[in-house]
């Protein structure tokens, strides 16, 4: 896919700041005149003056050969090497001749020539140059605060031989205000490239100005030919909004819209929404498939009463219409739409939080055609009120106790789907849990023995939770594996049955926990020169164990899960760990942790979890979820896979994470995941690789490879190029691949940019270009989130 755009940063809303000028010394008072020649002749209130003339006031100076000075009407009558400086802008202007009122500020001069300092943007996604404007014209008039120039070009690339110029007959600019050009061309090289009947540029602090955005157009295999146009409008200081609409001729009309406000200086929100009108995908037979569909993303927060507010309300009408039209791969591939909102306020100096939450889960299960009933997940919380307090010393002495807690009430509602679920995405009967109620409290209290180096921390939760419906049965069946898009092994599908009692569920769990952490053991070494691994080394070793009992959860399956509070079960276990530092101080005395490799383990006294854990049977409960993201119980077991994760930054250049898990049920690794990262000077690169091989009835199997790499960065000048690859080896394709090379000068770039996806629905090519001014902009289909450089 190619497109066609005009992009100029829009700035966030925010306050203008006043600005800050040095104070000249060598100026006169701001009510005298100095002038000056080599040869100096008066004639009442005229003065001329010859060779090395000059006319300065506080605010700015006039030099020439030759210089004509009525002292009553305070004109200035300039020949031959003209230049006008203004101190406060710091604009430089040369001419051949010339003459300027000092008084009114204005005039008017010929065969003009000038520069003017760049205004330099901050943003790290703008190419930036220290150049100052160069502008020639054949004449410019000046009125007040107010430039007019005839004929001419500007500039922002080293002269004599610009990169380009924009030319236009007129250009009408007020210094810190706005630019404004009309039938103005932009040429790179001398070849004109773009045309622009109008050119409105604000100057100022906040440059902010409604107007119409540059028409897009394009043309891609999936969409057909794109054309488009936007608006964007400024409606004051605080709020603004843009509207974008677009045209594609194989698929139907899009519309982007977006609403940014900041009603005060502790509120801001962001509403944005995408929608497609799709005519559908044209089959051999039968009527076309449709995949538009609409979604929006609304995000603010303010301060309410002393509450904090945030607020993150996300919608999708459809994971197919995602797939379809969206422009990101990260958006693509997620089949997640996560809304939360919440009150927040702390008391008695962060020790208990209080918070009101409203959230809303939706995960999608396959892509569903767009008329039909979704196969999808659907928890949310409508709303809970959640209080915590903080660790809290109730006894003091060589046996301190503490005292903390988690208590929470509200409602909740989940929906799913149920009976055989197949490949196809075909929706399966729904089951709704209606509201619920749910109360819950956790207090915790422990206390620490500490003795040369030894830690030992006891601690007891008497908690009990209330449920106002439960599940009266609860069963899951799989059927055999099958394929599953090229996959050697998919999850088998799964049936469930379940039904809702009606009646009150009341859990309660008595939890132990004992905590023993080994005195420390280190050694300091000083590690050979030639590793550049500073002055010394200092090696670190941490032994920790920690024994944990949970009973009195008896009707684990009657349980409705929302979410980590439902998956607490009976336990009885120790988790071992190993964990290994490496630190080292260069010469200044500075010490940085250089490696960091934890070993970890669980044992299980009760391989069933009080009876949950089922042979042949998918289960996820607190105790193992907490260990590990990755589920590995389908049925009773005496301990976890052994866990690794090894974190290595022995130089800034240079850093690796890498994450293995032994499973000594499967007597197979499970999990193998690492990523390094390079980067030295300007070259840069990346490999990585997740492996996930465990039993299909746990997890998806997977194997995927990132790697990449490059030279440059997003200012550099010269040649940047980048590239990146993910690579499926189950699938034996490339899912996601970019290539891009960026040539910057000193005031522009180019780039070009080739990108693949061939995921899910999408098989697709993108051919995308920029074009960006130093200091002003982007022009071109490749946008500022798809950037490498």
């Amino acid at each position: 896919m190619w497109r066609f755009a005009l992009c100029l940063l829009v700035p966030a809303l925010a306050p203008a700041q006043n600005a800050i000028r040095a104070v000249r010394t060598d100026t006169p008072p701001r009510d005298e005149i100095w002038y000056s020649g080599i040869n100096q002749e008066s004639d009442s209130n005229l003065k001329y003056l010859h060779g090395d003339a000059y006319v300065k006031t506080s605010e700015m100076k006039i030099s020439a050969d030759e210089i004509e000075f009525d002292s009553d009407t305070d004109w200035v009558h300039a020949h031959g090497h003209v230049h006008m400086e203004h101190f406060a802008t710091g604009d430089n202007l040369h001419a051949d001749h010339g003459e300027y009122n000092i008084r009114t500020d204005e005039g008017k001069f010929y065969v003009v020539s000038g520069t003017a300092p760049a205004k330099i943007l901050t943003s790290p996604f703008v190419l930036t140059t220290t150049n100052p404007f160069y502008f020639e014209a054949n004449s410019a008039d000046r009125y007040k605060d107010r430039y007019v120039l005839h004929k001419g070009f500007l500039t922002d690339c080293k002269m004599p031989k610009p990169w380009w110029i924009m030319q236009a007959p007129l250009f009408d600019v007020v210094p810190g205000d706005r630019a404004i050009a009309r039938n103005a061309v932009l040429r790179v090289k001398h070849l004109p490239v773009f045309y622009l009947p109008f050119f409105y540029r604000p100057l100022g602090r906040n440059p902010r100005q409604s107007g119409f955005l540059t028409p897009t157009f394009g043309h891609s295999s999936f969409y057909g030919w794109i054309y488009g146009a936007g608006y964007y409008w400024a409606m004051n200081r605080s709020y603004d909004m843009t509207g974008i609409v677009e045209e594609f001729t194989e698929r139907g009309p899009a519309f982007t819209y977006q609403f940014r406000g900041k009603p005060t200086e502790t509120s801001d929100f962001t509403f944005l929404l995408y929608g497609v009108d799709d005519q559908g995908v044209s089959q051999p037979s039968g009527p076309p498939v449709k995949q538009g569909g609409l979604e929006f993303d609304l995000t603010g927060s303010a301060q309410v009463f002393g509450f904090q507010a945030r607020g993150d309300l996300h919608y999708l009408s459809s994971f197919l219409f995602r797939q379809a039209f969206s422009y990101s791969f990260a958006t693509l591939i997620s089949n997640e739409v996560h809304s939360a909102g919440f009150l927040q306020r702390r008391f008695d100096q962060g020790n208990y939080t209080l918070n009101i939450v409203a959230q809303r889960n939706q995960n999608y299960i396959g892509t569903t055609p767009i008329d039909e009933p979704q196969n999808e997940t659907i928890v949310q919380k409508l709303p809970a009120i959640e209080s915590s307090g903080r660790d809290q010393e109730l006894v003091a002495g060589p046996l301190p106790l503490y005292f903390s807690f988690n208590a929470s009430a509200g409602l909740f509602t989940r929906e799913e789907p149920t009976g055989t679920q197949v490949s196809s995405g075909s929706p399966a009967e729904l089951f709704h849990s209606g509201e619920l109620g749910r109360f819950d409290v956790q207090p915790h209290v422990y206390t620490a023995f500490r003795w040369k180096g030894l830690s030992l921390e006891p601690g007891f939760t008497l908690g009990a939770t209330d449920y106002t419906n439960s599940y009266s049965s609860n069963t899951t069946t799989y059927g055999p594996i099958g394929p599953c898009g090229g996959y050697a092994e998919c999850p088998p599908t799964p049936t469930t049955s379940v039904a809702l009692a009606d009646a009150n569920l009341f859990r309660h769990n008595a939890d132990f926990t004992l905590n023993l952490r080994l005195p420390t053991l280190e050694k300091i070494y000083t590690p050979p020169p030639a590793l550049h691994l500073g002055s010394k080394l200092k090696h670190v070793i941490e032994a920790e164990a920690e024994y944990e009992y949970v009973t009195g959860i008896d009707q684990y399956q009657r349980i409705i899960r929302f979410d980590e509070t439902d998956i607490l079960s009976n336990t009885n276990q120790l988790t071992l760990s190993l964990t290994n530092r490496l630190y080292k101080k260069d010469k200044n005395g500075t010490v940085n942790e250089v490696l960091v490799w934890r070993v970890a383990q669980q044992r299980y006294f009760d391989p069933t979890f009080g009876g949950v854990a089922v042979a042949g049977q998918r289960t996820v409960v607190a105790s193992a979820e907490e260990f590990t993201p990755y589920a590995f119980i389908a049925g009773p077991r005496s301990s976890s896979p052994v866990v690794s994760t090894l974190s290595l930054i022995p130089y800034a250049f240079f850093s690796l994470d890498w994450r293995v898990e032994y499973d000594p049920v499967q007597h197979k690794t499970v999990v193998n995941s690492y990523s390094a990262n390079f980067r030295h000077g300007k070259f840069f690169g990346l490999v990585g690789e997740t492996s996930v091989r465990t039993d299909p009835l746990l997890f998806p199997q997977a194997n995927q490879i990132n790697f990449g790499g490059g030279y440059g960065s997003y200012n550099s000048k010269g040649w940047n190029i980048g590239a990146n690859e993910v690579y499926d080896l189950l699938l034996h394709r490339g899912v996601f691949q970019y290539v891009q090379g960026t040539y910057n000068t000193d005031c522009c770039g180019f780039s070009v940019q080739y990108r693949r996806i061939n995921f899910g629905i999408r098989d697709e090519n993108q051919y995308l270009f920029s074009f960006s001014l130093a200091n002003l902009g982007t022009f071109g289909s490749l946008q500022r989130q798809d950037r490498i450089f």
